[in-house]
């Protein structure tokens, strides 16, 4: 009996561990997809892209 309810409180531990790690995981994509559409409607931000990179210095011939 006593093995039986180490195992099912090894269970029940791993399932916390899972459910933990699974909210840590969607908060994270939360996070990021709330900075991306934050990055994406900022007006500020496009203004600071160089579009086109140009070379600082004149080529060697």
């Amino acid at each position: 009996m006593y093995e039986y309810e180490l195992q099912q409180l090894r269970a029940a531990d791993l399932i916390r561990r899972a459910d933990h790690e699974r909210q840590v995981r969607e908060a994270a994509r939360a996070r990021r997809a709330a900075r991306r559409e934050a990055a994406e409607g900022s007006a500020e931000h496009e203004s600071h892209i160089r579009r086109f990179r140009r070379p600082r210095s004149a080529r060697a011939a």
